[in-house]
């Protein structure tokens, strides 16, 4: 391994430029780059998959009554009783322990997945019928809006089949994670960059709690990386990992050059750092 994370190692730099292509877009797409990251965590998968997932979306919103003008109330109606009710996507608390509930194209299969990943099925499927839709990053529970954010809307919450939410509602969901009322930048629409980021940072929790899992951690951070804008902290993440897996002078390298991305702002921290790269570099002896 030299350190780069954009080789074709088997076959993963098609999936990455692929990736990268559709993070950088004028209008990102939200399903594909969450069935990139599928194709990412499951190589073989990626070949026909990517396609048949699309698919699937055009499916269940060809399965949508017609009904012109809906309010957003009655897009709610239509989306929990197509995909809660008669679909069964939902979620449970043994969702949380699977990867296969971050993976859209696992999700779409399972029927079953984490609250964003059931929520981007929610957002495609109205998105395709022409509904306004959107998501919502509260903190611990991700929903979806219908409607007009700044006028009449809706959330609902597909984690629980689409069940329609009120206001007593998401301030429950908000104090059970932060012990506080939601404020109003939590309840703006999050952009697909924002949500692909959140899915990422879920799947390097998961990870992180598995040690043997660090292959896991290394290209969720590795996709996020790639998005235009993501932590910087996140290129400290990367090279430990490289260090944990055995690559001492690559993460080395990859502190150095963290440390000298902060030293003008962090010295004592990039000092730190530059410690951790000469730690890593003495392990080659």
């Amino acid at each position: 391994m030299d350190g780069g994370f954009a080789d074709d190692e088997n076959g993963d730099g098609t999936v990455r430029e692929r990736f990268a292509e559709a993070a950088r877009a004028a209008r990102p797409d939200l399903a594909l780059l969450c069935l990139l990251i599928n194709a990412e965590a499951d190589p073989g998968w990626a070949g026909k998959g990517v396609d048949e997932a699309q698919i699937e979306l055009d499916r269940l919103t060809g399965l949508l009554p017609y009904e012109p003008a809906r309010s957003p109330r009655s897009w709610a109606r239509a989306l929990e009783e197509l995909l809660g009710d008669r679909c069964g996507f939902h979620g449970t608390p043994a969702d949380y322990r699977r990867l296969e509930s971050s993976l859209l194209g696992e999700v779409l299969r399972r029927r079953r997945g984490l609250p964003i990943l059931l929520s981007v099925v929610w957002i495609e499927v109205a998105r395709r019928a022409g509904a306004p839709v959107y998501g919502v990053a509260l903190p611990g529970h991700f929903v979806v809006g219908l409607g007009d954010p700044r006028g009449e809307h809706v959330l609902v919450d597909p984690f629980a089949g689409g069940l329609p939410l009120d206001d007593r509602d998401v301030d429950l969901l908000v104090a059970g994670t932060t012990g506080a009322a939601p404020t109003e930048a939590m309840l703006q629409p999050a952009g697909p960059l924002e949500i692909v980021l959140r899915v990422l940072n879920n799947i390097r929790a998961w990870a992180a709690a598995r040690p043997e899992h660090t292959d896991v951690r290394l290209w969720a951070v590795e996709l996020s990386l790639l998005l235009p804008h993501h932590p910087a902290r996140l290129r400290h993440e990367r090279a430990r990992l490289l260090v944990e897996r055995g690559d001492f002078a690559g993460g080395a390298r990859e502190l150095e050059a963290y440390a000298g991305m902060v030293a003008a702002m962090e010295p004592n921290a990039a000092e730190a750092v530059r410690r951790e790269a000469r730690a890593a570099r003495a392990r080659l002896n």
